[in-house]
């Protein structure tokens, strides 16, 4: 008698009491989707934050053309030095970062595109004539003769926070036609 007592009065205990109490439900939800929330929170701001240092080299790189277009004395280390500092000051670049600046100009009668001189900052090679000669579907249509200075720039972007986002590399390409002189040229024009 004493074990069906004790068993009627767990079934009771099960049904009425333990079934219908909410003590502790919020914080046991809490718990399991407070940490999903505060994760998604942190990558959206990853993903806003690559966006923006996205647009943030971008802009740099187009303000370094921009610049190398309106020279119209030649360029020489010292001022390629300057560009490569400027563009790392602009972009906020915290690691590695390379600058490749070129001057490509088209050739009709052989329907190819060739450098003038290319010059590099950071791990890059230079361009060379064989290198851009088919960039048909990478350059703008040219008339003949017509020279565009082409700004490459490459900057390492780590996310603040770890999220599913990999590190990796922001890169720019930038064309610019030469503003006050037909070409811009390095060291001594030809």
């Amino acid at each position: 008698m004493g074990a069906t007592l004790i068993k009627l009065r767990m079934q009771q205990i099960l049904r009425c009491d333990f079934l219908r109490k909410q003590d502790g439900s919020i914080s046991i939800e809490a718990m399991i989707v407070l940490p999903v929330m505060f994760w998604a929170f942190l990558a959206m701001f990853s993903i806003f934050d690559a966006f923006r240092m996205y647009g943030i080299n971008q802009k740099a790189a187009f303000t370094v053309g921009d610049a190398i277009s309106r020279e119209t004395l030649p360029l020489d280390d010292d001022y390629l030095d300057g560009m490569h500092s400027l563009f790392e000051y602009l972009s906020l670049s915290e690691g590695q970062s390379a600058m490749r600046v070129s001057s490509i100009w088209f050739d009709a009668d052989n329907n190819r595109y060739r450098t003038d001189w290319s010059r590099t900052r950071g791990d890059v090679a230079a361009l060379t004539s064989s290198t851009v000669r088919n960039w048909h579907n990478r350059l703008p249509v040219m008339p003949d003769n017509e020279r565009v200075v082409l700004v490459e720039t490459w900057s390492d972007y780590t996310p603040p926070f770890a999220t599913g986002l990999e590190e990796r590399e922001i890169q720019n390409f930038v064309f610019t036609r030469p503003r006050y002189a037909p070409r811009v040229c390095w060291e001594y024009c030809n």
